[in-house]
């Protein structure tokens, strides 16, 4: 079991080192590169465009030929990619690069998730997720130190040839420790069988696909707008944002941590239910403080809040999600994958082009995502009590 959790968590840690290790650095790729922070800040979008791209064909291609060849060929393009871009020398080739670098981390990401529903029970699917959830957010606690000390000393391609070495490494585990996880002919029969009635439109899928989506949006936003919002408007430098950002992410770890914990006297909807509060508190808490000017003391608890609300709900919401399925987890992974990174590009690429104040657009979505979840939470409740219904009525 340590095998494949182990090897679970290294495929989910190459989506979010793509994103967090590059940022202290932007200052100066965009002046090497010859253009303007806010236009390179795009290659974050065509990051998760790259992923999404992928994502689709890995999860149909990781249910008909297996869960190792895809994490294998993700790791060696996240691993060649990111060695290609630290040598580029325009921001075209940069932007080509990054969406090919998420090729590779849109591949592994649903394989990770395939493999855990391959592995897992649903009860212990959910705490599993929730301490990978924990441990991925080491990155944030490491990238912006790494990334920092990396720049002390080098030049800013170090940073990508650091993301081709964890690339690396994954592709090691992948090769040497991994083992195949696709139901084997006779499983797949029965699991064929079982899923007969799991449909993709169930409210319970469809319902946590939002809420899980929506999470996300609020969580890459923070983390894209962070150095806007924590550097630009609240005057830290590149070493305070690095410790702050470290500072969110230990948040973000022991709440994580936290939810198996939880799990054992609360059921599973609640821990979504505390989730979505803690970001409308969040959402709220930012936009006092944005409106009254508040000391930057209000507006950490507002990233705390951020922090601790994607934590405890995420890795619960991605178990329900993928328990209905079990002969193609590997295309429900992938749908997963889609919605969250088509949602967060799609909404940071908006504020990008119109040129959204960065708190303005963080608060937005944080009560939007908070407000809307709540919505989707009651009515497939509602739906599933209907069915329960119905089915005690006609057996009767």
């Amino acid at each position: 079991m340590f095998r494949f959790l182990s090897c679970s968590f290294l495929l989910v840690l190459l989506y979010p080192t793509g994103i967090d290790l590059y940022l202290v650095g932007l200052p100066q790729i965009a002046a090497d590169l010859s253009t303007s922070e806010s236009h390179l800040h795009l290659a974050f979008s065509i990051y998760l465009a790259g992923m999404a791209t992928t994502m689709l064909f890995a999860g149909k291609l990781a249910d008909k030929v297996g869960r190792k060849p895809i994490a294998i060929a993700g790791a060696l393009i996240f691993t060649l990619f990111s060695l290609f871009t630290g040598q580029d020398n325009s921001s075209a080739e940069f932007f080509l690069n990054r969406f090919a670098q998420g090729i590779g981390a849109g591949s592994c990401y649903v394989v990770a998730f395939a493999i855990l529903r391959d592995s897992l029970e649903e009860q212990a699917r959910a705490k599993v997720m929730s301490m990978i959830n924990g441990i991925t957010c080491v990155v944030p606690v490491i990238a912006p130190v790494i990334g920092h000390l990396i720049m002390l000393r080098f030049e800013w391609p170090s940073l990508f040839a650091a993301m081709g070495g964890m690339g690396m490494v994954v592709l090691g585990f992948s090769l040497l420790i991994l083992r195949e996880t696709k139901p084997k002919a006779t499983q797949l029969a029965t699991h064929i069988k079982s899923d007969g009635k799991a449909s993709f439109f169930q409210p319970l899928f469809l319902s946590r696909l939002a809420i899980s989506s929506l999470a996300v949006v609020c969580i890459l936003t923070y983390v894209s707008t962070s150095p806007m919002v924590m550097m630009t408007k609240l005057g830290l430098d590149r070493a305070g944002y690095s410790t702050a950002m470290a500072a969110m992410a230990v948040v973000s770890m022991c709440t994580s941590f936290s939810a198996p914990v939880l799990l054992k006297y609360w059921p599973q909807q609640r821990l979504i239910l505390v989730s979505q509060l803690l970001l409308i508190g969040a959402g709220l808490t930012l936009t006092i403080a944005e409106l009254m000017s508040l000391p930057i003391t209000v507006y950490f608890i507002g990233f705390s809040f951020i922090c601790m609300g994607f934590s405890i709900g995420f890795g619960v919401t991605m178990s329900q999600a993928l328990s209905p399925f079990s002969a193609n987890a590997g295309f429900a992974s992938s749908l997963l994958g889609i919605s969250q990174v088509c949602a967060s590009s799609a909404y940071i690429w908006l504020g990008g082009i119109i040129d959204a104040n960065p708190v303005v657009m963080l608060c937005s979505i944080l009560l939007i995502s908070g407000i809307s979840s709540l919505i989707l939470l009651s009515w497939s409740l509602q739906q599933q009590e209907e069915q329960q219904y119905e089915k005690i009525t006609g057996s009767a």
